[in-house]
């Protein structure tokens, strides 16, 4: 028979690592969570600029919804908005130095949900 494995003792610092880990989580997940935002920062990543040009992009996003998750990533440090003097008005948004540190884990959930989606179209066959 084979040796069960025992649990190693549970240490008050697992604790604590585990909540450091979930604050962390929560924290970004507040900044840029939901539907929305990344789909935002990649848009503009890819050199979109105006409101009109990411609403095009993002398909499924209302005028409304686009404003409200503009403003809270302006908010958050994440996009620049910048109003361009002429006739008519041109309101131009760009990312931050600081939303472009998001590129690793931008890259990660890509690659994540190309195996994910992979892996659920072979697991339905």
């Amino acid at each position: 028979m084979e040796k069960e494995k025992k649990k190693p003792k549970w240490r008050p610092e697992d604790d604590k690592q585990c909540m450091a880990r979930l604050a962390g989580i929560g924290d970004a997940l507040y900044a840029i969570g939901g539907k929305w935002k990344l789909q935002i920062i990649v848009a503009l990543t890819e050199g979109v600029s105006r409101f009109n040009e990411i609403q095009r992009t993002i398909t499924g996003i209302s005028s409304k919804v686009l404003a409200a998750e503009l403003k809270e990533l302006e908010l958050n440090g994440f996009v620049k908005r910048t109003i361009i003097a002429q006739t008519p008005v041109t309101i131009e948004y760009k990312l931050t130095d600081y939303a472009l540190t998001l590129h690793q884990v931008l890259d990660a959930l890509s690659d994540w949900g190309t195996k994910h989606r992979a892996k659920i179209k072979q697991e339905m066959k």
